[in-house]
């Protein structure tokens, strides 16, 4: 049976060259394809129409929007990847929380962290959780961009140091703001404030798997 055509128009790349692409991944399409005929439409797949050949190397929640690195060939999907692993990859998410999040004394323009262990919640797989004894060591840094006072929202850029599933979503709620739209971790009252969930990767900064040139992508979220 012949497989239906994809919308591959609706990828869009912020870069494309010979080695690799980095694209916009809207919210609420997969990475790559999940189980079933009703999830076989995803990034990697309409990425393959348009570049065939392109190799998944990380991937973006589902309900998260924003930029996502793809190789063009093996040898580039290795380099990234290793360069994943070694923590060499620099990513930046924005996001718009629950209640007024407050900025450390000092520089309003300082980072903080929010240094809490992750665990899987096997009981509500894909659920995670905090645990203070069987948690992986998990480290978010945020600063805050702006408040909403009428909305009672903060506007908050991320830095995962960690790379744990669910990781900026969990540490959010934790702290006692979830993302508004988190249909996984908020309360009813702060998932019905957004259409979708307000968490979107708006920065890259890695180094070119061929040249060695750094690369500084962007890409702005919808809801700023």
């Amino acid at each position: 049976m012949t497989q239906p055509e994809l919308p591959a128009c609706s990828v869009h790349a912020a870069y494309e060259d010979a080695d690799l692409l980095v694209l916009h991944k809207p919210a609420g399409l997969l990475c790559v394809p999940g189980r079933g005929p009703d999830k076989q439409d995803c990034l990697s797949a309409r990425a393959e129409q348009r570049w065939p050949g392109a190799l998944i190397v990380h991937r973006l929640d589902q309900a998260t929007s924003g930029l996502v690195i793809m190789a063009r060939h093996i040898d580039a999907q290795r380099r990234l990847s290793h360069a994943f692993a070694e923590r060499q990859v620099h990513k930046r998410y924005q996001a718009v929380v629950q209640g007024h999040m407050r900025q450390g004394p000092g520089d309003a323009e300082a980072w903080q962290d929010i240094d809490l262990p992750i665990a899987a919640d096997w009981e509500r797989r894909p659920l995670r959780v905090i645990d203070h004894a069987l948690g992986k060591p998990s480290l978010t840094r945020w600063r805050v961009r702006g408040h909403d006072a009428a909305a009672g929202t903060s506007h908050v850029e991320l830095e995962p140091v960690t790379g744990r599933t669910h990781q900026l979503r969990v540490h959010l709620a934790a702290v006692g703001h979830p993302i508004l739209g988190d249909a996984l971790y908020a309360d009813a009252a702060t998932q019905v404030q957004a259409p979708r969930l307000l968490l979107h990767a708006s920065d890259l900064r890695f180094m070119h798997p061929a040249t060695g040139a750094d690369m500084v992508l962007q890409w702005p979220a919808d809801f700023e």
